[in-house]
């Protein structure tokens, strides 16, 4: 970083945005905005209510070293992605029609299956009116929940550039990419659940006789030495399916690896001793109730979700000064 800055390799934009087009490997497209926001109003603490926070639990452990590369680094470069909940499609949108009219910074192909992406300049009039947009987003959402800014992946680097900043060690604003949780190509796929050194039996009765209880319920569905079957999680032991198998596991201190790929689930729950649990994946009517069920009940449980695949991932494109 201080030898590309030494010799002048980037080309720095002052008070700006870039818009960005990530079309993705199935061809749909993702829109995003790359801004910074301010660290005082963030936080990761359970039971804090600021405008921007985690969706998931943050592991403190994971901290220490992500803050020790920030804290040497004169530069950011960001995988964050910060979710919006803008039904109305009102703040990052307007921006596929003006771009056109912006100067295109890249356009290029991804590497490994990324896909294509493209990024144009958003300054003078398109900022000032981005600017103001996001205003009347955030007065309008305040009004609805606590919650107006949700981090979506790359919350524990976040939390680093949080520590880095109470310590006065780098800049109190943090770069991010902003996207519309509507947006049809942010996908959300579920993380499922492997329960390891359980006995069958004795395990799926206890979970029956626990945390399904009957009433309204979510299916859903295990496999274990070849066979498979659904229990029924009671919708009144708490906020989603998932929020309650999580609490469950965690009071029992059962060893629990965590599977993004449903068919590694199903052959890794053929071994002696292993659970599979399948968490449903997240459809239109979980996004309409993102906000509003971490709003009300605080963050989701450790590795609740991923944001699509490893190569729909953001790529470390952008740089900025954090010194």
């Amino acid at each position: 970083m201080n030898e590309y800055l030494s010799q002048n390799i980037f080309t720095e934009y002052k008070n700006a945005f870039i818009y960005v087009e990530r079309e993705m490997i199935d061809g749909s497209i993702r829109h995003g905005i790359v801004g910074v926001i301010d660290l005082e109003k963030y936080d990761y603490s359970p039971g804090k209510t600021p405008m921007i926070r985690a969706t998931e639990l943050t592991v403190q452990e994971r901290i220490p070293p992500r803050k020790m590369i920030r804290a040497n680094s004169p530069l950011e470069l960001s995988h964050v992605i910060l979710l919006c909940d803008d039904e109305k499609h009102e703040i990052i949108e307007p921006l596929r029609f003006a771009k056109h009219s912006m100067p295109k910074l890249y356009d290029f192909d991804l590497m490994l299956d990324g896909g294509h992406i493209q990024g144009w300049l958003v300054r003078g009039d398109s900022r000032r009116a981005l600017n103001m947009r996001i205003e009347s987003y955030i007065k309008r959402k305040s009004k609805e929940y606590s919650l107006v800014f949700a981090v979506g992946d790359g919350n524990h680097s976040l939390a680093a550039a949080k520590a880095c900043y109470g310590d006065g060690i780098t800049s109190r604003y943090a770069m991010v990419e902003l996207e519309n949780i509507y947006d049809d190509a942010v996908k959300f796929e579920p993380i499922h659940r492997l329960v390891k050194g359980a006995d069958f039996e004795s395990f799926i009765t206890d979970v029956k006789e626990n945390i399904c209880t009957g009433g309204d319920s979510w299916p859903v569905k295990f496999y274990a030495h070849g066979k498979k079957g659904i229990i029924r999680i009671s919708k009144s032991k708490g906020a989603s399916a998932l929020v309650v198998l999580q609490n469950y596991l965690d009071e029992k201190g059962l060893l629990i690896d965590y599977i993004h790929d449903i068919d590694a689930l199903k052959e890794l729950s053929n071994e002696e001793g292993n659970i599979g649990f399948e968490l449903p994946a997240f459809d239109d009517n979980a996004k309409s109730e993102f906000f509003r069920v971490i709003s009300e009940n605080g963050v989701m449980p450790r590795k609740t979700f991923s944001m699509g695949h490893a190569t729909e991932k953001r790529y470390y494109l952008e740089a900025r000064r954090i010194k």
